[in-house]
């Protein structure tokens, strides 16, 4: 009875023990899929970020980056040059143990963004028309139908007027800063974006836009996907063309 009492006593907590290790497992599983998910999002919303940023479609910000969450942190790596290829490492604080997602082909979950190689954003007519490019990096079709705008002005306020998109006319109206979204009712009412392709866009104001800051322009779907654009992601104006 003493001797199996002792084999009991020594079995019982190297059990607990064993078991931990299935459940550490299992959350820097967990922790590693948080960060696939966490660049996925992060690729999606490429577009508001600003028109001066570089990079691969800025992707490469990812590389080496790491987010704390629970009691453990998952670690990104991107790299372009390596095959397209996202690595995602999940670990628990203080332990060695992880496990490793990974996801090829990428750089498919971006959509839209502003073109590296076109001019950047800028004024035609005063400051009544503002340009800018667009590029659809993803391997599929991307069919706008709405749009959404907000600019800070001083008094008294200006409308858009209309938008262009490739040079075709999409929406024709009175448009003030905030008013929501807005379907396109010119043009078919839609504009394809192929896979792969540039396109200029120019919304016209009905007047000149003095001392203009903070110009965010929303593209919607018939889907409700949304690619919003910081048109003056610096801060200090756009440029004239």
């Amino acid at each position: 009875m003493v001797t199996g009492t002792y084999v009991l006593s020594y079995l019982i907590p190297t059990k607990q023990k064993s078991v931990r290790f299935p459940i550490y497992s299992q959350q820097a599983f967990y922790l590693a899929q948080s960060g696939v998910e966490f660049a996925i999002r992060y690729a999606s919303d490429q577009g508001w970020r600003g028109t001066t940023d570089g990079g691969v479609y800025d992707l490469n910000r990812l590389n080496a980056s790491s987010r704390s969450l629970g009691n453990g942190a998952f670690a990104i790596n991107y790299n372009n040059a390596m095959g397209d290829i996202l690595t995602s490492t999940g670990q628990i604080t203080g332990l060695s143990e992880n496990r490793v997602v990974r996801g090829s082909n990428f750089s498919q979950f971006l959509r839209l963004v502003f073109d590296p190689a076109s001019p950047v954003t800028c004024w035609t007519l005063g400051t009544r028309r503002a340009h800018f490019f667009l590029k659809n990096v993803r391997n599929t079709d991307v069919i706008l139908t709405a749009f959404a705008a907000s600019w800070t002005q001083s008094a008294p306020p200006k409308d858009i007027w209309s938008i262009y998109i490739a040079g075709s006319q999409k929406y024709d109206g009175n448009y003030d800063s905030g008013d929501g979204m807005v379907n396109f009712n010119q043009g078919g009412n839609s504009q394809t974006l192929t896979a792969g392709s540039v396109y200029e866009v120019e919304i016209r104001w009905g007047q000149n836009i003095a001392s203009g800051a903070n110009f965010f322009i929303t593209l919607y779907t018939a889907a409700g996907e949304s690619y919003a654009f910081n048109l003056d992601s610096s801060g200090d104006g756009v440029p004239d063309c």
